[in-house]
């Protein structure tokens, strides 16, 4: 790629990886079920308005607002909520690559060779080092709702590559329109209308400007410029060239969680996370068998874009 694509690839990480610190501090004013339907919300009204909807079957489409905007941040928020650490949030999602290989393999059909297995199995390995760290120090809960969002998303993987978008950036816009309505009944149940009536009550204050922010963050620079960046990108290049630098936000997580929150990992989580990230990358070296990466019409791209 040339240099300013290079820029471009690592301007997307950067922001994506500050994104679980936005997503912190968010939650620091809204309950998580309720915080995931506002968020999806934002964009699902324009998306509406000004978005074409993308030509692909309506299957895929709630297929993919369910695992990867639904089921997945109720797994991340909770998560998060409950008290797992941003900078390791951005580490347990990576799961979702070998998670994809796996169900691509078991729902699709697709070939897993040597060099998938391999990497999956230390990714899973770097997993369960993150995880014993987390049941030692505090609870194991967290950790495994982190783990079941990124299952949530590799499932929208499979939607979003069985779609076959022509227009990749459409199909990630109108994904946020499935997620609003069935969090906010969900919200309404678990959460309750009066802690949803409190946290929009007191979000009028001046305590609650950092929340906004990281709201406003989230939306329109975590998804909205990041996911425009990444899909064009793809668009031009080939996946394996483009594709690696998302391993680039759990590092950029991990630093600014580190440096903002006092988030600091202990060496056992450290090196869980080398071995994630080194998994992920081995086991990526062959798009074709599945890893978050699908195919549209011989262009290589690869979906799901941002927490």
């Amino acid at each position: 790629m040339p240099m300013t694509h290079r820029a471009l690839a690592a301007l997307v990480a950067v922001l994506w990886g500050v994104n679980f610190l936005a997503i912190h501090t968010s939650l620091e004013q809204f309950p998580p079920l309720f915080l995931v339907a506002l968020r999806f919300a934002i964009i699902a009204v324009p998306t509406i308005l000004l978005v074409p909807r993308p030509d692909v079957p309506l299957t895929w489409l709630v297929g993919y607002g369910l695992g990867f905007g639904t089921v997945q941040f109720i797994g991340l928020y909770l998560g998060m909520a409950m008290g797992f650490p941003a900078g390791l949030a951005s580490l347990v999602l990576q799961a979702s690559a070998p998670f994809t290989v796996v169900l691509g393999a078991l729902l699709l059909g697709e070939r897993v060779g040597l060099t998938q297995r391999v990497g999956i199995a230390v990714a899973v390995g770097g997993l369960v080092l993150v995880g014993v760290s987390r049941a030692t120090a505090t609870s194991v809960l967290p950790f495994v709702l982190v783990v079941l969002g990124g299952l949530g998303w590799a499932f929208g993987n499979l939607c979003s590559r069985l779609a076959r978008a022509p227009k990749p950036l459409h199909l990630t816009l109108w994904m946020s329109v499935v997620p609003p309505l069935p969090m906010l009944v969900l919200s309404l149940l678990v959460e309750g209308p009066a802690r949803i009536a409190s946290s929009l009550g007191t979000s009028v204050s001046a305590a609650a400007a950092p929340a906004w922010v990281g709201l406003a963050y989230t939306v329109l620079l975590g998804t909205v410029v990041g996911s425009g960046i990444w899909v064009w990108l793809m668009a031009r290049h080939p996946a394996g060239v483009v594709a690696p630098y998302s391993l680039l936000v759990p590092v950029v997580g991990i630093l600014t969680a580190w440096l903002v929150l006092g988030e600091r990992p202990t060496a056992i989580e450290l090196l869980g996370g080398v071995l994630v990230i080194a998994g992920v990358l081995w086991s990526g070296r062959r798009p074709r068998s599945g890893l978050a990466v699908p195919r549209v019409e011989g262009t290589d791209r690869l979906e799901g874009a941002t927490p």
